[in-house]
């Protein structure tokens, strides 16, 4: 029996591409019928074939004018109706079982049974079969497609446009900016930039390197307080001149604090500004609304202050409304090239820094010096009510806590 077995096996390994499931079945009646009694049970272990199917091959070859023309080999090889129906129609209160799943999540629905999980295709199947209706997840995910789902992320889409003068603060900074052009004044933009760890840690993307030979770094993110001030983090402050493509960037090492920021544009005034601008009277600042520039901080206040007063000129400052730091300049004219510079590159000084920084060059002509700047700032300063009331500060009429001057002492 074991070398019919093996006998009826090789001859189906060899015609099995060139069988329909009309043709498997005949054949595999003939090999039956031939052997006699016991055929059909040989044919099945070297086969693999149901019983059934064997046998409703054996009944066409005593009978082949009983199959339908639809049936012939020339038109189709299962019968109309045939095959497993769809499990929509075993089970029609499956797809509004399954939208009731997931349109709560989409729109915040407490009482969902999957709000608060991951809304998986297994969980979903998961939760169906609990609730008597049971799919896989591939019919699963069939069924989100046909009704318009697809996976997505989440977009970054809502920029303060819930304040009512966003859009008008917008307005007021572009006029403010052509004014200040017009008159050959600059205009600057500050932010700083993602504090980075400093050392053999892992940095985003991928550079040319020997196949096989990846930069090797350190399997943990953990900054080493023990190397001292110059070797846990670096704070890139930066200062982006709008007329002229071009910017500082300030390293720190200890504080990202109003007095570093401020320092930053003093850095930037006295290696570059004033050589660019000798006749300049006036300065205009972009900044956030928040972070160490931000409206609130009154040492950020404070600072730009002494800072006009030591240069003589008359410093203003809009700052973006809440929510809206993307469309600062410096973040997509000057911070996104460094990142691109410097990616897969691991930080390991602050000398690698400065130098990938200061390489960083555009097709526009872009040009940025650097610098590290080594003083602590300490936080938690505090301005008294007294020292404000000091400050030649003057707001704006139109939103005075968002757009003001102040002039040198």
């Amino acid at each position: 029996m074991d070398d019919q077995v093996e006998a009826i096996r090789s001859k189906y390994k060899a015609l099995e591409p060139l069988f329909n499931e009309r043709t498997r079945r005949t054949w595999a009646a003939t090999e039956a019928r031939s052997l006699g009694w016991g055929g059909v049970t040989v044919v099945q272990q070297a086969t693999g074939l149901a019983h059934n199917t064997i046998k409703a091959g054996l009944l066409e070859l005593d009978n082949p004018h009983t199959a339908s023309p639809a049936d012939q080999p020339e038109a189709r090889t299962r019968r109309a109706g045939g095959g497993r129906r769809p499990l929509t129609e075993l089970d029609p209160a499956l797809p509004a079982t399954l939208e009731a799943l997931v349109e709560p999540t989409t729109r915040g629905d407490p009482m969902s049974p999957l709000r608060w999980t991951l809304l998986s295709l297994s969980q979903l199947a998961t939760e169906l079969a609990r609730q008597g209706h049971p799919a896989s997840t591939f019919t699963i995910a069939s069924l989100l497609h046909e009704r318009g789902y697809s996976l997505q992320s989440n977009r970054k889409a809502r920029e303060g446009s819930q304040h009512a003068d966003r859009d008008a603060q917008f307005r007021y900074i572009s006029r403010q900016t052509r004014r200040f052009q017009a008159k050959g004044n600059p205009v600057i933009s500050v932010d700083t930039k993602k504090k980075e760890l400093v050392g053999e840690f892992k940095n985003a993307g991928r550079e040319w390197r020997p196949k096989g030979q990846p930069q090797r770094v350190n399997v943990h993110d953990f900054r080493d307080d023990s190397v001292g001030v110059l070797g846990g983090k670096a704070i890139p402050y930066g200062v982006y001149d709008l007329a002229r493509n071009d910017g500082w960037v300030s390293v720190g090492v200890d504080h990202d604090t109003p007095p570093f920021a401020v320092q930053s544009i003093r850095a930037w005034w006295l290696h570059m500004g004033r050589r660019a601008y000798p006749d300049a009277k006036e300065l205009l600042i972009t900044a956030d609304c928040g972070g160490s520039n931000g409206y609130r901080p009154r040492a950020w206040k404070a600072s730009l202050q002494q800072l006009a007063t030591d240069l003589g000129l008359r410093i203003s400052v809009c700052h973006f409304p809440p929510g809206t730091s993307k469309w600062n300049k410096i973040e997509h004219r000057m911070f996104c090239h460094i990142t691109q510079n410097w990616r897969g590159r691991p930080l390991v000084s602050h000398e690698v820094v400065v130098n990938l920084i200061g390489h960083t060059t555009t097709k526009t002509g872009l040009k940025i010096r650097a610098k590290i700047d080594s003083r602590p700032y300490p936080k938690g300063i505090k301005i008294s009510d007294a020292e404000m009331a000091k400050l030649n500060i003057t707001p704006a009429s139109f939103h005075g806590e968002w757009n003001y001057s102040i002039r040198p002492e």
